[in-house]
């Protein structure tokens, strides 16, 4: 180990420690109190548009989500479900028909481990329409799903994952092509 790694000589630029402390509380007060159906989405969606989130009309956004930076997700009409962890340091799009299952995680930050001080890391998040991220899944940064794609249950996924395809595993691996019928 280097005598240059030191971590209490890193720093990390927190440009929205307010507003992040703020939604953290709503986030994990108000937001998780809203439970319910139809109508109860729309209050969620309200309140996740208040903090800068891009959402369309009829997203579903579990009240059990746990959602780091609204301001950086858009999501079409899809579902993020209950237990996800929606870590978005970087930007994070979620197209139409996808479904985030439950314990899913969606992590846009690492660290640089060839910097001694292992600096912040980030890198934007894609999934692409009618695609399916299953229970307790991982997507690091800078993976782009392809439209169609699955991402199977428990898998880590570090590299883009093509359209129509199956994956699973960590790190996670192509099984099969997804056809209908």
């Amino acid at each position: 180990m280097s005598e240059e790694t030191d971590l209490k000589y890193y720093k990390e630029d927190k440009p929205h420690i307010l507003k992040l402390t703020v939604w953290s509380i709503v986030n994990k007060t108000i937001f998780r109190l809203v439970i319910g159906g139809r109508y109860t989405k729309k209050i969620r969606n309200f309140i996740l548009r208040l903090f800068g989130a891009t959402i369309a009309k009829e997203a579903c956004v579990y009240s059990k989500a746990t959602i780091f930076a609204p301001w950086n997700l858009t999501l079409g009409n899809s579902c993020i479900g209950p237990d996800t962890n929606i870590y978005s340091k970087d930007k994070i799009l979620i197209g139409d028909n996808v479904v985030i299952s439950q314990g899913a995680y969606l992590c846009t930050a690492s660290h640089d481990i060839s910097d001694p001080l292992m600096a912040l890391t980030t890198s934007p998040i894609v999934i692409n329409n009618r695609a399916w991220i299953a229970a307790d899944a991982f997507v690091g940064m800078g993976v782009t799903i392809g439209e169609g794609a699955v991402v199977g249950a428990r898998a880590a996924v570090f590299k883009d994952v093509e359209a129509w395809t199956v994956v699973g595993g960590n790190p996670a691996k192509f099984i099969k092509k997804r056809v209908f019928g």
